[in-house]
Formats: C-alpha cells, structure tokens, sequence
C-alpha cells in the first residue's frame, strides 16, 4: 500500500521497518509509525506542537466529539457491510490528516478494515500509533505515499483539500468523506467571544476531481467541564489565531461552557 516517497516504488515491510528496491529504508519508530517526509525539516517541528497535540489527545478522549465519531463509524461499518468481503478482501481504509488517531482507531477497530492514518507532525502520529488499530506514518498530503486507486474509503476531517491527490488515492468505486464545520458549531464558545457571533458558511470543498453525493449532520449539544477543555477546543479552532487577546480573556474567566457541536459530513465519488 506504502510507496517509497523519494522513488515511488513500493515499500515492503520487515521488522525494522521499510524498503524499496530502490534502497530506501525507513526504520520503524518504537511506538509502531513509519517517517515518510522527504524534508530535511525534524518532524518534531512541522505540524502541531507536542504540547497542543497532547491536549487535542486529552480533549476528545473525554468523549466530547463522541457524536462524529460513532457517525464515521456508522459509515465504515455500512461500507463493510456494502463488500463482498469473502472475495474482495478487507476494506482498504486512508484517513488523511489523522491527528492523533482517535477518529482513525475507532474505524479501524471494524471488523473487516485495513486501516491507514497519516499526519504531518510527528508528535500527531506518534500518539495515534498508541491508539493503533490501523498503520500510521508520517507524511506530506501534497504528495502521499500510497498507491494510485489503494483505499475503498478515505477520510479527511477539518483539514485542507488537495483533491487531485485525494482522487488519486480513491479506488475507482469508492467512497471519500470530508467534514467540516456546520452552521452551529461551537456557536456557545463564539457567543463569549464575540459580541455579534456569527453562523459557519458550511462551504463544502470545491473539487473538479470528484463528484458530490450526498451529505448528512450531525449534531448535540455538550457542556465542556474544565477550563482545560475549554481552551484545547478553542486551540482546536481557526479563529484561535484571530481572536484578539482581550476576547480571549473571557474564555480564560470561565470554567464550563454549554455549546452546540454541528458537523457536515460529505460523501464524494469519481464521476461518471
């Protein structure tokens, strides 16, 4: 499934790690995850710091972003069901920028899934390789080092969009979902921010690789239970950057904090 990503050829695993035949190795790290970026860049300063990584961790394993989770797995288990799989094998699983795995653990711990995750920071993919229940490796999106048609499904939540990569990946009848934001989400944490809070757009990504099926919500209501929480979904947010310090403080004065939590699913497919 793994291509070696300085020659494209692919890599066969040994207990080491990997090689190609072209004599490229990449020894596997102690917690289980293969190092696939060709930058000379240490990956432990590309992707999120160690610290934030952690307190993504420590935030959704409290259950809060249970919701998406269990709708993700909802999807995998019908894709499985959806197989022949006595005759086709097990069902082929990428899920793109996988952060610290617990999307990708919990779709990958379905019967009958070859699950793969991949980040670009090192800290991500050394704490999802803890969750396992899939292959992590660390690697670039703008060039991702798996083979052309590999998965039946891919999974891309909250992250950019590279569609003719993300095309590349997809087998021919399979399905890729993205998620992003809907229309509500987090609206509770925006009301303290901010006097006039304003509704997500729920744009879905554009895309002349593939075509748009259909798309679903999901949706709840969550009371956040420490500060601690409070500020890792805010750092989990692209308006953490652009909110002005003095707004800010008015999260910092709170200890819980009730908010919506809303999510668009969207399945794509090759066209026709």
């Amino acid at each position: 499934m793994l291509l070696c990503p300085v020659c494209h050829e692919p890599l066969v695993g040994d207990e080491r790690g990997a090689a190609c035949a072209g004599g490229h190795r990449f020894d596997r790290a102690r917690e289980g995850y293969l190092y696939l970026l060709r930058s000379s860049k240490s990956g432990d300063s590309m992707g999120d710091p160690k610290s934030q990584a952690r307190s993504r961790r420590d935030f959704l394993n409290r259950g809060y972003y249970a919701p998406l989770r269990d709708a993700m797995v909802e999807l995998v288990r019908k894709q499985v069901s959806g197989r022949a799989t006595s005759t086709n094998g097990p069902m082929t699983l990428l899920d793109i920028c996988c952060g610290e795995g617990y999307y990708t653990s919990a779709m990958g711990a379905m019967p009958g899934v070859d699950a793969y995750g991949f980040d670009l920071g090192k800290e991500m993919v050394r704490l999802a390789a803890k969750r396992g229940d899939a292959t992590y490796f660390v690697a670039n999106m703008k060039d991702i080092p798996v083979a052309d048609g590999a998965f039946d499904m891919v999974t891309e939540l909250f992250a950019p969009f590279n569609d003719r990569e993300f095309a590349r990946v997809l087998a021919p009848e399979g399905s890729f979902y993205t998620v992003v934001p809907g229309a509500r989400h987090l609206f509770g944490l925006k009301e303290v921010l901010y006097d006039t809070p304003y509704l997500n757009d729920e744009k879905l990504p554009k895309t002349t690789e593939l075509e748009l099926v259909g798309t679903q919500r999901v949706s709840a209501n969550i009371t956040l239970q420490t500060q601690a929480d409070i500020e890792a979904v805010f750092q989990m947010t692209p308006y953490y950057y652009r909110t002005r310090p003095a707004d800010k403080e008015r999260l910092a004065n709170l200890d819980t904090l009730q908010t919506d939590i809303d999510f668009i699913i969207a399945e794509y497919r090759h066209g026709k």
